[in-house]
């Protein structure tokens, strides 16, 4: 049987875990918003040569995730806001559920 040391320490582990996942999902977001916008300036970033699954990852990572919020809030005058409100749901539910439910 755990003692509480021992619950404590598992579920400090669990909110570090989670606080990492939404990091790198973040940091994937920006990147793929980035390459996004590159794409439409005419500029083809040299890794990505339109032929091969490297290609489509990032948009196979992200793309589910903005679709969420796509439906909800749609672009205005051109502009995509989803990303915006992606942001701000990662950073409520990091600072929300996993910081102050979780890690306590």
């Amino acid at each position: 049987m755990r003692n509480a040391d021992g619950a404590a320490t598992a579920r400090t582990d669990i909110a570090d875990f989670l606080s990492t996942i939404i990091y790198v999902y973040t940091l994937l977001l920006i990147a793929y918003i980035v390459i996004q916008l590159l794409f439409a300036a005419g500029i083809r970033p040299a890794l990505f040569t339109g032929d091969g699954q490297r290609d489509r990852f990032p948009a196979d990572i992200c793309e589910p995730f903005l679709k969420i919020f796509r439906g909800i809030i749609p672009s205005i005058g051109g502009f995509d806001f989803s990303p915006i409100i992606a942001f701000i749901s990662l950073q409520l539910f990091n600072s929300i559920v996993v910081q102050r439910l979780i890690h306590g």
